[in-house]
């Protein structure tokens, strides 16, 4: 009898779980926490976070199905994941490239973000901390409802962006930054390794890079003379120019600016000046006008040079007849609209410089 007992129980538990291996769907199905995958680009970075989305569903959610002071998935179902495409620094510490499983451990006041070297468990159920690549401290915050757990990306900068955690009414923050400026001059030197090497364009704009962003002067005036070895052009003068005054090596970026000066055409010279009002720089530019009119004198941006140059001098009906001499030329369409409003202005004896 005691033995007919024992294989009854045996019987009673292999059909339990017989019964939770069912439950345990093999097939791909619609899952109540349904998979989300969010990314950011922050400058040459991408943030990605892939994770599940659990419901409110009329829960007690903090110091509730979530607990205080415990290790929690920061979502549902398997691991919740980030990713970064290269080094960054979250909250300010340092963190290498690559993609780690995301725990939190929930506090009334400060919440600990744990950043995992095992990105591939289940939940936080096998959660080791000597598997930590890193940890920091951030505030929660009220926020608006959510039913559903949600990532957003906010505070996006050029260089950095908050990842934000939002559920229930709370919002859990952590600030994510890279290195802007170093992370694409390392991308330009891997990109110019390539094929990119080969064609003015590819060192040409890497030099831009520097000298807009302020940086590696040095090596975008390497990457400045490769480009003009490949061919010499206006454009990769000017931007030779620009890095050599950078350095202020005057006297070698007049000789530069002088040489793309006597190749540019009307068009390079033109709206290199235009470019320089953009900048308020508007001596330098009424001198390349200069050059200009000297030059093309019967081009319409000749034209358009001298009248700009007398616009500046208050010669307003000079100013205007050259405008209107190029109404009656042969110029592109995309101009014709801009010129009537300049020609208007010039009527009203407006300084088109302005």
């Amino acid at each position: 009898m005691q033995n007919l007992w024992r294989v009854l129980c045996a019987c009673a538990l292999l059909a339990a779980g017989a019964a939770a291996a069912r439950a345990q769907s093999l097939l791909t199905l619609p899952e109540a926490s349904q998979r989300a995958v969010v990314t950011q680009r922050v400058g040459l970075t991408d943030i990605t976070v892939t994770y599940h989305r659990p419901l409110v569903n009329g829960r007690k959610v903090w110091g509730g199905i979530v607990p205080y002071g415990q290790v929690w998935r920061a979502g549902a179902n398997e691991n919740t994941t980030i990713e970064f495409s290269t080094p960054v620094a979250v909250e300010g510490q340092p963190l290498a490239q690559g993609k780690y499983g995301l725990h939190m451990i929930p506090g009334t006041d400060s919440w600990t973000v744990i950043f995992s070297k095992n990105s591939s468990s289940w939940g936080s159920f096998t959660y080791n901390q000597a598997e930590d690549a890193l940890r920091v401290t951030v505030k929660p915050e009220p926020g608006e409802a959510h039913e559903a757990l949600t990532y957003d990306f906010d505070e996006v900068k050029p260089e950095s962006a908050a990842v934000t955690l939002r559920w229930e009414k709370l919002a859990v923050p952590f600030h994510v930054s890279g290195d802007e400026k170093e992370i694409t001059l390392a991308s330009m030197r891997s990109q110019l390794r390539g094929a990119l090497q080969y064609v003015w364009e590819g060192p040409a704009e890497a030099a831009q890079y520097c000298l807009a962003n302020k940086v590696a002067y040095d090596e975008g005036l390497k990457w400045a003379d490769q480009s003009i070895g490949i061919e010499e052009r206006f454009d990769n003068l000017m931007l030779k120019a620009g890095l050599l005054q950078a350095v202020d090596r005057t006297a070698d970026a007049k000789v530069a600016k002088d040489k793309a000066m006597a190749m540019g055409t009307p068009t390079q010279i033109y709206f290199y000046a235009r470019g320089l009002q953009a900048q308020n720089k508007q001596p330098e530019a009424m001198e390349i006008f200069k050059i200009t009119q000297r030059r093309f004198p019967d081009h319409w941006l000749g034209h358009m040079a001298a009248a700009r140059l007398a616009s500046a001098a208050g010669d307003f009906p000079t100013a205007l007849k050259e405008a209107k001499t190029v109404q009656g030329m042969d110029i592109p369409d995309i101009q014709k609209p801009n010129l009537v409003t300049l020609v208007k202005r010039l009527e009203n004896k407006e300084d088109i410089n302005r």
